[in-house]
């Protein structure tokens, strides 16, 4: 049996239907029925049911949005620092392996190729910049693994929730036999309050920027591949190989729903941080050749965007 904790959440949903898909043994925990943030309920349960593994996809992650990490801070901190550490322990001391849901938002930017050497640059939304981006991406790639986080508590400016994140990957560097799945800006076909491509038709105005995007099924996908194939354990940006702009992906819902609808973009960061944003955001790039190599293969996030947006489950919006 796995066990998955963040009951019916964004991504443990998600878990729970792929696990069920390939006929694996599950049982997802909400609080209501265990109080897994207790290290004592957590380690009797461990010993009593004994998982083959357990896969932490509880936190705190703001709703609508990360501005309200800023105002919840201790809440924030508990359940993004402070509870991995209990699972951490109550799996060491159940002798259960498991992973650890994390976020690739612990970075800003991406890295530039330059005179024949890669360059950190944290915003990749300067003009210059987005000429790059558009007219020679291959000249652009992600932060690895094995890069710190610059979008953090220890190097600061960053959100809050970005903070946390950043210091819980830090605070599990230790802890034996744990894998870290970095999740970035998740999206897929079923609409939904977490989902980005619901959030970019809710806007009123658009925020353009370069990120990675990891579609959620795929990421699910490529998290159990990680256990299947008992790849070493460690952080892994598990994300869709290369990367998008705010513009590319409107402009494919434009192309694939034929929207007669126009969008309108914010002028810039100093116009988006006055009007429509508390928290700092983190737009990053991300690698996930470690992941590849490890012989799990994801879609481009090009062709995994086109086909949400395919099979959007509710049909055309009416826009």
């Amino acid at each position: 049996m796995i066990a998955v904790l963040g009951g019916n959440g964004h991504v443990s949903s998600a878990f729970a239907a792929e696990l069920e898909r390939r006929g694996l043994a599950f049982r997802v925990l909400s609080r209501s029925e265990l109080d897994y943030t207790s290290f004592a309920a957590l380690t009797r349960f461990l010993r009593r049911e004994k998982p083959r593994f357990l896969i932490n996809a509880a936190g705190y992650t703001g709703k609508p949005n990360v501005d309200a990490c800023e105002t919840k801070r201790a809440d924030v901190l508990l359940a993004n620092v402070v509870f991995p550490q209990v699972v951490a322990n109550a799996c060491e001391t159940a002798g259960v392996p498991w992973a650890h849901v994390s976020s690739g938002c612990v970075y800003s930017g991406g890295r530039i190729l330059e005179d024949g050497c890669f360059r950190v640059e944290k915003n990749l939304a300067l003009p210059h910049l987005r000429c790059l981006v558009d007219e020679r991406p291959e000249c652009v790639a992600g932060y690895r693994e094995e890069d710190v986080p610059n979008f953090s508590f220890r190097e600061p400016p960053c959100s809050f929730y970005s903070g946390t994140k950043a210091l819980a990957e830090e605070s599990l560097a230790g802890a034996p036999g744990v894998y870290v799945w970095r999740l970035r800006m998740p999206f897929d076909e079923v609409p939904g309050p977490a989902n980005y491509l619901s959030k970019l038709l809710r806007y009123e105005r658009v925020y353009d920027n370069v990120n990675s995007l990891s579609h959620r099924g795929d990421f699910v996908r490529a998290c159990i591949d990680l256990w299947e194939r008992q790849a070493a354990p460690g952080i892994y940006n598990i994300t869709n190989p290369g990367f998008v702009t705010t513009r590319q992906v409107i402009a494919c819902m434009q192309r694939v729903w034929k929207l007669s609808r126009p969008f309108a973009f914010w002028e810039g960061d100093e116009e988006f941080y006055r009007h429509a944003a508390v928290a700092l955001r983190s737009n990053c790039v991300l690698d996930s050749s470690k992941l590849l190599a490890a012989g799990v293969r994801m879609r481009p996030v090009m062709d995994a965007v086109e086909d949400a947006l395919d099979r959007w489950t509710t049909g055309r919006p009416d826009l």
